[in-house]
């Protein structure tokens, strides 16, 4: 009775170890490789967008290479998140950027210590926006089980909004946020491949024109008298008195007028008009920051509870057979 306990709680041991090894390989950092902003395009990447302005910091974006899942994404190129020791590191409790605040996670362990679920109304609420859509829409799977396209965006905003997502909405839309480049930066675009006919070998296509061409500066001659014709008289000189006539046509600096500079003003009022809400920032690309994967208090105090019970089934076996 006793060895088969002792081989059943041997099983029970190695079975959490796998499970915990498996769980930590599974949530661990993507350690993708950083991407600036102009490698997102319209069909590729993945534009990630987080909302610090709940402690007065701006919302910033970036680009992902196309990730596994919305959890590798917001932890990749700079940013890292911490979970809940009640949920694990699938329920994103923190969120901080290594090139902001020195990667100083939010909310602070002062404001939530993130062992408990956070409340409806102080949380990281997740939303989508596919690619060439405009509206947002409240992410209704984790982090962990998201699966972002390439080309749409991913949004985390601070504070309160209900399970439908009607309450608490993003003030800023996907469009202000996404990649609107077809390709990445920087890549050469793409050629034409078509070649045209080549003419008979008889035609006659002209000289070579020049590239610019030369500029005629003779002056016209005046053609000469017709015989017999009356030579034309002298014209009298002016009087000095007299006004200079009238050109008949305007002098060229007369004609055309410089365009009016816009006003200081005028131009940043536009600039305001378009991009309402929250500043954005671009999120400059990061290594890795240091990540917390939360609390794996789940799988450790579910793991203590097994060796107890298989501890005090063979202490048990083992007095029952003293008393035999």
């Amino acid at each position: 009775m006793s060895s088969r306990v002792t081989r059943a709680v041997a099983r029970l041991t190695a079975a959490l170890g796998l499970t915990v090894a498996a769980l930590a390989a599974t949530v661990g950092p993507a350690g993708a490789a950083p991407q600036a902003m102009g490698q997102c395009t319209t069909s590729s990447g993945v534009v990630l967008a987080v909302d610090f302005s709940h402690w007065g910091g701006p919302v910033y974006r970036s680009c992902g290479t196309t990730p596994t899942t919305g959890y590798e994404l917001l932890n990749q190129g700079g940013w890292a998140t911490t979970g809940t020791g009640h949920d694990g590191p699938a329920f994103i409790c923190r969120i901080g950027y290594s090139g902001h605040r020195g990667g100083k996670q939010y909310p602070t362990p002062q404001q939530d210590d993130c062992v408990l679920t956070p409340p409806a109304s102080a949380y990281w609420s997740y939303w989508h926006a596919n690619p060439g859509q405009n509206t947002w829409e409240y992410s209704q799977l984790g982090a962990m089980l998201y699966k972002p396209k390439p080309g749409s965006v991913d949004l985390w905003i601070f504070g309160g909004t209900n399970i439908e997502g009607t309450e608490g909405k993003p003030t800023l839309t996907p469009d202000q946020l996404r990649a609107h480049n077809t390709r990445p930066a920087g890549a050469p675009a793409p050629q034409d491949t078509r070649t045209a006919a080549p003419l008979p070998p008889d035609v006659n296509t002209g000289p070579r024109p020049e590239n610019p061409p030369p500029a005629d500066r003779t002056p016209p001659t005046a053609a000469p008298p017709a015989p017999g014709a009356a030579a034309p008289a002298p014209s009298a000189p002016a009087s000095p008195s007299a006004p200079p006539a009238e050109s008949a046509s305007p002098s060229p600096s007369s004609s055309v007028s410089p365009p009016a500079s816009p006003s200081p003003s005028a131009g940043t009022g536009a600039v305001a008009a378009q991009a309402p809400g929250p500043q954005v920032v671009e999120a400059a690309p990061a290594a890795d920051a240091e990540h917390d994967t939360g609390s794996y208090l789940p799988a450790v105090a579910t793991g203590a509870l097994v060796l107890l019970i298989g501890a005090a089934a063979v202490f048990a076996a083992k007095r029952r057979r003293r008393t035999e």
